[in-house]
């Protein structure tokens, strides 16, 4: 069984930075499609961005320009760099490992909270 667990959220002022951490049991996060997600009160959950097996990414717009994902491989840990947050930022954040269509494991979430 895949475990994932997310680290880094709190609370951080408008235009502030936070690093979102996830580590991964196991050495998926080379050959995972591997994501980060959020879910703010009332609204569904969404992909924020995305890195593939090969290393393409891929972000929603809203976090385009200001938000990264990367991964580092030896240390089976992905990591999303938030710049810029915006109180619409507010969410849970999430992440995921997928590998086809049988294989999609979550974390369980870290609260990143973007307020003055």
């Amino acid at each position: 069984q895949v475990q994932l667990v997310e680290s880094g959220g709190g609370l951080v002022q408008p235009g502030g930075s936070l690093r979102l951490s996830c580590a991964a049991s196991g050495s998926i996060v080379s050959m995972y499609t591997m994501g980060w997600y959020r879910q703010a009160p009332g609204k569904q959950r969404e992909l924020v961005a995305a890195i593939s097996s090969g290393g393409a990414t891929n972000y929603a717009d809203s976090v385009k320009g200001r938000f990264t994902i990367s991964r580092d491989n030896a240390k089976n840990t992905v990591y999303l760099q938030m710049n810029s947050l915006k109180p619409e930022d507010t969410a849970v954040y999430y992440c995921n490992a997928a590998c086809g269509m049988s294989r999609n494991y979550w974390g369980q979430g870290t609260q990143v909270t973007v307020s003055s």
